[in-house]
């Protein structure tokens, strides 16, 4: 079965940086989507960052672009998410998600996604 454990969150200065990873492991079925979604107290989950894995084409949430990169080590079976220049907006619980059936234009809608991580806390003050 599919496995997702992330790790890495912290707290941090603003203006600093984390790096999560996202170790995954049971893909079966052939190419999977993978994705971080970020989740604070009284707020909806939201897409972070995702690669549709057919074509390895990244996507980035508005409010993370020029600032977070995510990458995908097939051979360490990794999903990154790198974080710079953090703000206390960035503050959040943050889940490793991945799928098989997810469209291409649905990845940054955190219902659509079947499998996840349980999670790792970002905390920027």
């Amino acid at each position: 079965h599919v496995q997702l454990v992330e790790s890495g969150g912290d707290s941090v200065q603003a203006g600093g940086s984390l790096r999560l990873s996202c170790a995954f492991s049971g893909f079966t079925q052939g190419s999977y989507c993978m994705g971080w979604f970020r989740q604070a107290p009284g707020k909806e989950r939201e897409g972070v960052a995702s690669i549709y894995t057919g074509d390895s084409t990244p996507y980035y949430g508005d409010s993370v672009k020029g600032r977070f990169t995510i990458s995908k080590d097939n051979s360490l079976n990794t999903l990154d998410l790198q974080m710079d220049n953090l703000k206390t907006e960035d503050t959040a619980m943050y889940y490793c998600a991945a799928d098989t059936t997810v469209g291409r234009w649905d990845l940054f809608l955190a219902s659509q996604w079947k499998y996840w991580g349980q999670g790792t806390q970002v905390t920027v003050s």
